[in-house]
């Protein structure tokens, strides 16, 4: 709603002190240039730019918006920015406490504000998936009419929860998570400038990678947890926010793990090794070190994938679609869900039986051809289909397995130098025993000697 009185003089009071506001208050863009990220909504004559008055005049209005993005991209700064550059009536609305009502009276006033002084009126709805079809449906003839320019903010896909006709109405916007290097500048500019920390404390090198692992992209988890460890820093007397600080402000300790040195390929071959050992819990332990410390979940998610044939194979067949769906399901949902899946994975593969016969068979025959040992395709198993493959002999005398009862031919299919090879040596875990079975049983039908 509106501001009365009491938030007026509660905004006057944080104007003079502004240490009475969370950081990640008093740290807000006071314009959009001062915005961190989303540097793709922010060109000339982008719809955001037109909201705050850059290049609105002319027959053509600036249109309604709806931002979409993670927590902590900055949707309701962009809001806020709005709301202090433009020198329209600006509203604000949250769909976790308002209702049709509060919508209807904001429209009544945007329509009277319109009459009777010629204002514009933006509204700023948060949420605003958690309004339900009806209360959406209460904002089409204000957007329509554009009694109001909207503002719609929503971490939810906002083709499922925001309903067709507000979306043709509306720009979708959609928010990019912050990299490192942007949530590494808001930190610097909140350690030095005069609304944040004023230069009190320093933020060392190990502790500021701490704390943007921690943040995740977020940047008003990062400025929360920054300014509680600078006050922590700055109980003890210290001029300098220290990892050790840090860990017990958050709760959260610093993983021992550099996703670009050593550790990286160590506790990925300790995830792998493991699940090849069986040891479930083991694995599970070098899941979380890698999750924990950020590891991308698709690097993972292909490592899984290569143990699922290199270390079960045959063994359990159904390890490899697991591991390929977990890597598919990982790309569509990211962390911290993707966890979830992760664990799956992890569990089923390291549980389920193992065998390397897949790996040694493929081992075996590369190396015999990388040695030379090819030679040509025996003649009745060349391709016939063109003319005159007859008359040099091509797929003479090939004996179709299907013709045959057993659906198996008795006919030379290696090379000559290759005829009497056997790469692959199943053993009998689990399901591979029945593929142990078949091997010997087709060997023996095709006429092969027995190893």
């Amino acid at each position: 709603m509106e501001p009365d009185l009491f938030t007026a003089a509660a905004e006057e009071r944080q104007e003079k002190d502004p240490t009475g506001s969370p950081l990640a208050v008093r740290m807000r863009p006071r314009t959009l240039d001062e915005v961190v990220g989303q540097q793709h909504l922010l060109k000339p004559g982008s719809p955001l730019r037109r909201l705050v008055g850059e290049g609105a005049g002319g027959p053509a209005g600036p249109s309604s918006v709806i931002l979409w993005g993670p927590p902590g991209t900055g949707k309701t700064t962009l809001a806020y920015v709005v709301s202090k550059a433009t020198n329209k009536r600006f509203v604000e609305l949250s769909a976790i406490t308002a209702g049709v009502k509060e919508v209807r009276a904001v429209i009544d006033g945007a329509r009277r504000a319109s009459g009777g002084y010629g204002q514009e009126t933006v509204l700023f709805l948060d949420e605003i998936h958690r309004f339900s079809k009806a209360q959406q449906d209460s904002l089409l003839p204000a957007v329509e009419n554009r009694w109001v320019t909207l503002i719609a903010a929503t971490t939810e896909n906002p083709y499922f929860s925001v309903i067709s006709p507000l979306l043709s109405r509306s720009l979708l916007l959609t928010l990019e998570p912050l990299t490192d290097d942007d949530v590494r500048g808001l930190l610097d500019r909140a350690l030095t400038d005069e609304r944040g920390l004023t230069g009190a404390v320093a933020l060392p090198e190990d502790t500021a990678h701490h704390l943007l692992r921690i943040a995740g992209g977020d940047a008003r988890r990062a400025l929360t947890a920054l300014e509680a460890a600078a006050g922590a820093a700055l109980d003890k007397g210290e001029t300098e926010i220290g990892l050790q600080t840090l860990e017990e402000t958050v709760d959260r300790a610093a993983v021992t793990y550099d996703r670009d040195g050593d550790q990286h390929y160590d506790v990925a071959s300790a995830l792998i090794k493991s699940i090849r050992g069986s040891d479930v819990d083991a694995a599970l332990h070098y899941l979380a070190r890698m999750i924990e410390a950020g590891e991308d979940p698709r690097f993972i998610a292909r490592r899984l994938m290569i143990s699922a044939s290199e270390d079960i194979g045959l063994a359990d067949p159904g390890a490899l679609p697991i591991a390929v769906a977990a890597a598919q399901a990982v790309a569509m949902i990211g962390f911290p869900e993707a966890a979830l899946t992760l664990s799956h994975a992890t569990i089923a593969l390291a549980l389920a039986p193992k065998s390397n016969s897949a790996t040694t068979a493929i081992g075996a025959a590369l190396d015999d051809v990388r040695k030379g040992l090819a030679g040509p395709v025996p003649a009745h198993l060349r391709d016939g289909h063109y003319k005159g493959a007859a008359k040099l002999g091509h797929a003479q005398g090939y004996v179709y397995p299907h013709d045959l009862p057993e659906g198996i031919a008795a006919q030379q299919y290696a090379p000559d130098a290759l005829k009497d090879r056997e790469y692959y040596a199943p053993n009998r875990h689990g399901a591979e025993a029945r593929y142990a079975d078949a091997v010997e049983w087709t060997r023996k039908h095709l006429g092969r000697r027995r190893s």
